[in-house]
């Protein structure tokens, strides 16, 4: 069964940055919409990044642009998410997604979207 697994998540103090990873088994990372959501308790999932064929197509919310950095290596079919300057509001659990075929440039944002999820990592950052 397809599987992703989200691994690099951590505390940091702002100003800092992690990189997250995203390891997919059983489904090519390439030629695929890899997409990076948030959660908070109780909310919904929030777009951050989503990436086709690594650099082919990438797209970030407002919020991160120039932070973030959505990455990937065909050959340990693994996504980066690449964070720099975190800020506290970027405290959440970090997913990965799939979504099959291109990312669409007006909806990759909709984690309806999505049929393959990992299970979550954590990000903390603090003042």
């Amino acid at each position: 069964q397809v599987q992703l697994v989200e691994s690099g998540g951590g505390s940091v103090q702002a100003g800092e940055s992690l990189r997250l990873s995203c390891a997919a088994s059983r489904v090519s990372i390439v030629n695929n919409c890899i997409g990076w959501f948030r959660q908070r308790d109780g909310m919904g999932h929030e777009g951050v990044a989503a990436g086709y064929s690594g650099d082919v197509a990438t797209y970030y919310v407002d919020s991160v642009k120039g932070r973030f950095t959505i990455s990937q290596d065909s050959t340990r079919n693994t996504v980066y998410l690449q964070m720099n300057n975190l800020k506290t509001e970027d405290t959440d659990t970090y997913y990965c997604a799939v979504s099959r075929g291109l990312c669409d440039p007006t909806r990759w944002t909709d984690d309806r979207r999505y049929m393959y999820w990992g299970q979550g990592t954590q990000v903390n950052v603090s003042s």
